[in-house]
């Protein structure tokens, strides 16, 4: 389901050649690669958020929720160990959002760091082993009681791999090559490809015609908006 970092970049130096709009660094191309696939990455859980509110009786509602579904899917990861320093958890650098927690096979509650003093003070809210708690700020996590040792197992969303166009130089054309080795393919799914050209163009300077007519959109509902306030 990855999209070949390889092909995107082939694709949007045709249509800078194209434009005549010069040509587009390897390192330009992964830092702007990078920050479009974060949008639409974080576009997902905004188009979320508006399907969750609308009605839920249409057969287009489920094709787009399960699409949806699908996109996000691919950056669930299940059952991963952690392992704790000095009583800390360091979860992986990768994640975007804490799911669930399991401490010896129990689901663990979280509370706010400013919970702990009143959780602890009351007998019926003190946690135990088999009632533990745990606290999560800045990728660290503590569980609570502080006398539980061993690992935990999270589930969590995490973010994307930032995607990265690998080469070596050509030593007698001086040309840059693509090394697949060295490249990190992006991880958003494969139907986003073509939004994935188009935002990288867009930063290139260069403005497709998908883009063209939703900036003409923007513009006239901007202009609706005035004249409404008049």
């Amino acid at each position: 389901m990855a999209i070949n970092v390889n092909d995107v970049y082939k694709s949007v130096l045709v249509v800078l050649e194209q434009q005549k709009r010069g040509v587009i660094t390897p390192n330009e191309f992964n830092r702007i690669a990078a920050q479009s696939q974060q949008e639409i990455y974080n576009q997902y859980f905004d188009d979320l958020n508006q399907l969750l509110g609308m009605p839920q009786t249409s057969l287009a509602y489920a094709d787009r929720m399960a699409l949806l579904d699908e996109k996000i899917s691919l950056f669930k990861n299940f059952d991963a160990t952690v392992s704790p320093t000095s009583g800390i958890y360091t979860v992986p650098t990768d994640v975007h959002e804490l799911g669930s927690v399991i401490y010896n096979l129990r689901e663990v509650q979280r509370i706010q760091q400013y919970e702990i003093y009143t959780t602890n003070a009351s007998p019926l809210t003190e946690p135990t082993a088999h009632y533990p708690v745990y606290t999560y700020e800045n990728k660290k996590l503590k569980l609570f009681p502080n006398t539980l040792t061993g690992d935990i197992t999270i589930n969590y969303l995490k973010s994307p791999a930032k995607p990265i166009w690998g080469f070596k130089i050509d030593e007698n054309l001086g040309h840059y090559i693509y090394n697949s080795r060295a490249s990190v393919d992006f991880e958003i799914h494969s139907s986003d490809q073509p939004l994935l050209i188009d935002k990288i163009l867009g930063y290139a300077g260069v403005m497709t015609k998908d883009q063209f007519v939703m900036s003409l959109a923007t513009n006239k509902e901007q202009q609706i908006n005035v004249n409404d306030q008049k």
